[in-house]
């Protein structure tokens, strides 16, 4: 997370950069201040901030381990742990700490050799230099940002150096990492901000633990990004990271640019909406008293997030895997949902439109009408469905089967081609595929033995997908009281 530079001719009070952190820190500044954009604060707005991050800084770092002050001191330690306000050694008195807490945003004043230098991050004049014990930067395999030999540190303009700390107020943080984001719809990003400043007051006032639990970063992200509607493509990029002494990473997830699309379809329809909840439902997971203890409306909002290392889920292959679960016993409406949902994911997000319905058919006539049972064919299609030399195999097996038995056969070898081939989108299109068996088994009244339906279970799912999607927790939506 090295600094970009973004060099600015204007004098404004503050300025916003495309360096994510310093962005995101930027936004929180125009919030606290109670302005729309950076571009509009004011240097009077810089004053009442830096104030404002003094008093907070201070009171969270002379807080008692058992006070909710002391959640956002953890906070802190989190993003600059060698800070004279987070260090193990810091002061504990706040005559001697409020000044030196003061000094780190206290106007700039030239200084020999410095005048004049550009601003690290938005190229402004700065006569203040810093080094990492004050910036949420840190060196790992993917960030470096080692100062060479003999340079003192970053020059930075005042602006941004209340923006550096005002950081933690537009990012949603954890006691021990923080999340920012970089949309490119502004409107998106401003939201996401607004709301993780509003959460941080409740933060200070109330510890961690007076937020919902199993709330997530990227449910605010869908939040906003829902509110872009279908016409404006907004891809989303989350930057997660720690800063601490001992074990500091950087995790970078992102959207596609369709994903605003793809809400707004699945908002504005019913059944892929019912699919939509039944993903949260099923999500969802409960103590022993049925408290939840994982949210299933973050867990469905991380699945449209792809990790830049990989590790991260696929939407089709959580579907995939509800479906092809025993344990779930799915009507025929709810699988027609999931399905659906699966089906507009992969074509406005992926860009597919495969017909799959000639090949499942294959398969499903197979499972149905071959030898034995079909429950011991299902599970047999069932342990080769994702493997490409495995599937065209068992297909090959069918082929052969319906024809001996004088059965039409729906689909042949150039129909199975792109989902056996080690292709872009075979693995998807083949998650597709067994939804689509799926389906087509429980639309002929095929058994497998699935277990039936509990009444009670069945009235209470249908209760709640009538409910409509707001994106998540609301646990923000009354933090002005707090």
């Amino acid at each position: 997370m090295d600094p970009v530079s973004t060099v600015v001719t204007s004098e404004a009070a503050l300025s916003l950069t495309s360096h994510p952190l310093q962005r995101a820190g930027a936004r929180a500044v125009a919030v606290l201040a109670g302005r729309t954009e950076p571009a509009e604060v004011t240097f009077a707005d810089l004053k009442v901030v830096a104030a404002r991050l003094v008093d907070d800084i201070v009171a969270a770092a002379l807080a008692s381990k058992d006070a909710a002050a002391y959640d956002w001191w953890k906070v802190l330690f989190a993003l600059y742990p060698n800070s004279k306000a987070t260090h193990s050694r810091r002061a504990r008195d706040r005559g001697i700490l409020l000044p030196d807490v003061a000094a780190l945003f206290a106007a700039d004043a030239p200084a020999p050799g410095l005048t004049g230098r550009p601003c690290t991050f938005c190229g402004k004049s700065a006569s203040v230099v810093w080094t990492k014990v004050n910036l949420p930067m840190y060196d790992t395999s993917k960030a470096l940002n080692t100062l060479p030999p003999g340079v003192a540190g970053w020059p930075l303009c005042r602006g941004c150096r209340i923006a550096v700390w005002a950081l933690p107020y537009g990012a949603w943080v954890s006691a021990g990492s923080a999340t920012v984001l970089c949309c490119e719809q502004s409107s998106a990003e401003a939201e996401f901000v607004r709301r993780n400043v509003l959460r941080a007051r409740r933060v200070m006032h109330l510890g961690f633990d007076g937020l919902g639990a199993g709330a997530r970063p990227e449910v605010v992200v869908l939040r906003a990004l829902r509110a872009l509607g279908p016409d404006l493509p907004g891809a989303a990029t989350l930057w997660s990271f720690k800063n601490d002494n001992q074990d500091p990473w950087l995790r970078v997830t992102r959207t596609r640019r369709a994903v605003p699309g793809f809400l707004a379809t699945v908002d504005g329809n019913v059944e892929p909406r019912r699919g939509w909840r039944l993903l949260e439902l099923a999500l969802t997971v409960r103590d022993k008293i049925g408290k939840p203890v994982r949210s299933g409306p973050a867990e469905a909002a991380r699945l449209l997030f792809e990790a830049d290392d990989g590790r991260s889920r696929s939407l089709l292959l959580q579907i995939h895997h509800l479906l092809d679960d025993p344990r779930m016993s799915w009507d025929r409406t709810n699988r027609a949902a999931l399905t659906r949902l699966a089906f507009i994911y992969a074509e406005e997000v992926l860009g597919m439109n495969p017909d799959l319905k000639p090949v499942a058919t294959v398969i499903a006539d197979w499972i149905e009408h071959g030898s034995g049972a079909p429950r011991g064919r299902l599970a047999e299609y069932r342990n080769v469905a994702l493997s490409d030399y495995k599937l065209g195999a068992l297909l090959m097996q069918a082929h052969f089967r319906l024809t001996l038995d004088g059965r039409a056969v729906s689909a042949g070898p150039d129909d199975w081609r792109p989902l056996i081939q080690q292709r872009p989108r075979a693995w998807e299109q083949r998650m597709l595929l067994s939804v689509t068996v799926l389906q087509l088994l429980q639309e002929r009244g095929v058994t497998v033995n699935e277990a039936p339906t509990d009444p009670d279970d069945e009235a209470r799912t249908e209760l709640l997908v009538q409910q409509p999607i707001l994106g998540g927790e609301d646990e923000d939506d009354d933090l002005g009281a707090a």
